[in-house]
């Protein structure tokens, strides 16, 4: 005869002791661990978050109603964790990982720790395939692998949400899960967010994780990490790739410092305190690439970081860059004379540099970054002389044609193959004998006969990501034939 044991399950029983905002001291719970997950009265949710001789700190995360002192406090003994699964994908969920648009419940898969372990080195392997942004500047100078923690930094109002969502938009039909975690922002900034998803179809494999400055602070705080543990899901079950965007580390640093400040723990550099750079480090350290042992998936990291003022060498900008493997900073000045995306390419870099870059692009795009420099060096000695030379005048229109070039409209992300196409046309002289203002009409028509005449140069590239002769020979016929057409309907 079969005997059925029911697991054994401990809970604790606690008091409500005192309330500051968002913080709950609690008495009675001797048996509790930091990260855990309370029930407050009848079904408002917090998360221990911190020990005092005589109190358990509890942040609150979820308020169903008013908690006074004397509400009875549960717990059971285990770790805070939220649901899973590929029902997320196509979904708009707050940071306890409810569904919050409205189209009804989400059937969950599994549970996964939100403060959960980063993988171990052994179970690592070294960066080997590029994440395609779809941004010419960062594909062609700074690329990203998949795996990689990349920063993007800058000003408000200079397009860095911009650059994470195009990231996201250029994953459409490439097998990666894209996540986008809105922390701290209005419901407007993140309405405009939504209207991309819409927009764009990349609810087909894309979630969104919002708690705006409107929800608990406490819920600011947990943000991204039920972010990246629905992103781990699919990384560690599944073996995918994962794109996660995190909207803005800087404000889920404020978050973090307010509640810091009312579990009255010491305050530091700006207020912040002390553990601020192990919050983020402790996040980061969940992307990279497992090995096969463990299903080799991947998981991308782009944090976003508001600046002051142009300081990337702020507290809460430095200790990030200090973490991640490279920065794209986008540059205030740059986006105020028109060029977009405003990446300041003489202060953003990319450690993982052209590892994972495709051959056809790395020999092609190895001066790009050199060469736009040298041309905004040249154009600020110029400005204060009333006269130049011709030859002087030739090298700043070529840096104009340049800067043209590497221009590029929001949402409107560039496939790799034509970066390729566009960088070996600017090697070979397609742009040496046009006007600036008609670059971007040029690019375009070229790219088109190239997709039109030759399909499988286009296919080969996107197939093996190697120039080789035959693909050299048939662009460089391809350029003949535009510049022959081109010349004719200018005379």
């Amino acid at each position: 005869m079969a005997l059925k044991i029911d697991l054994l399950k401990l809970k604790e029983n606690g008091v409500v002791a005192e309330i500051r905002q968002d913080v709950v001291n609690v008495t009675g719970l001797t048996n509790c661990m930091n990260g855990q997950l309370v029930t407050l009265g009848q079904a408002s949710r917090g998360v221990i978050v911190g020990f005092d001789p005589d109190y358990v700190l509890v942040l609150v995360v979820h308020e169903s109603g008013s908690i006074k002192p004397g509400d009875k406090v549960t717990t059971a003994l285990d770790e805070f964790r939220v649901p899973v699964g590929e029902g997320f994908i196509g979904r708009k969920v707050n940071a306890l990982a409810r569904p919050s648009d409205g189209k009804g419940p989400i059937k969950e898969t599994m549970s996964y720790p939100i403060f959960n372990v980063a993988p171990t080195v052994l179970e690592r392997t070294p960066l080997d395939d590029v994440l395609q942004t779809g941004t010419k500047i960062v594909d062609m100078t700074l690329p990203v692998g998949k795996g990689q923690r990349m920063l993007i930094l800058g000003d408000r109002m200079t397009g860095k949400t911009a650059v994470g969502l195009d990231a996201i938009v250029n994953q459409k039909g490439r097998d990666v899960i894209c996540i986008y975690a809105c922390i701290g922002k209005s419901e407007a900034a993140l309405s405009r967010v939504l209207e991309v998803f819409d927009r764009r179809d990349v609810w087909d494999y894309g979630l969104v994780v919002a708690a705006t400055a409107s929800d608990p602070m406490g819920q600011q705080y947990l943000c991204p990490y039920v972010a990246a543990s629905i992103g781990e899901y699919f990384v560690y079950e599944k073996g995918a790739d994962v794109l996660i965007v995190f909207d803005d580390f800087t404000k889920h640093a404020w978050a973090y410092r307010q509640i810091s400040l009312l579990l009255e723990r010491a305050p530091g550099r700006d207020a912040y305190p002390g553990d601020i750079f192990y919050i983020h480090s402790q996040l980061v350290e969940r992307a990279g690439q497992l090995n096969e042992a463990r299903g080799s998936g991947t998981m991308t990291h782009l944090p976003i970081v508001e600046t002051l003022e142009g300081d990337f060498a702020g507290y809460i900008p430095s200790n990030i860059i200090s973490m991640t493997d490279g920065q794209i900073y986008l540059n205030s000045s740059l986006f105020g004379e028109g060029f977009k995306p405003a990446i300041d390419m003489g202060l953003s870099v990319s450690r993982i540099g052209s590892k994972v870059q495709w051959p056809a692009m790395k020999k092609q795009a190895s001066m790009l970054k050199m060469d736009y420099i040298r041309h905004k060096e040249l154009e600020k000695m110029t400005r204060i002389k009333a006269g130049v030379s011709g030859e002087v005048e030739a090298r700043l229109m070529r840096g104009k044609c340049l800067e043209e070039l590497l221009k590029q409209d929001e949402s409107m992300p560039v496939p790799l193959e034509d970066q390729v196409i566009i960088l070996h046309a600017r090697e070979n002289g397609l742009f040496s004998n046009i006007q600036p203002s008609e670059v971007k009409g040029v690019l375009d028509r070229f790219v088109k006969q190239v997709h039109q005449n030759r399909p499988d140069i286009v296919n080969n590239l996107v197939k093996n990501n190697i120039m080789t002769d035959e693909i050299r020979e048939g662009l460089n016929e391809q350029i003949a034939r535009f510049s022959d057409s081109f010349i004719q309907d200018q005379s």
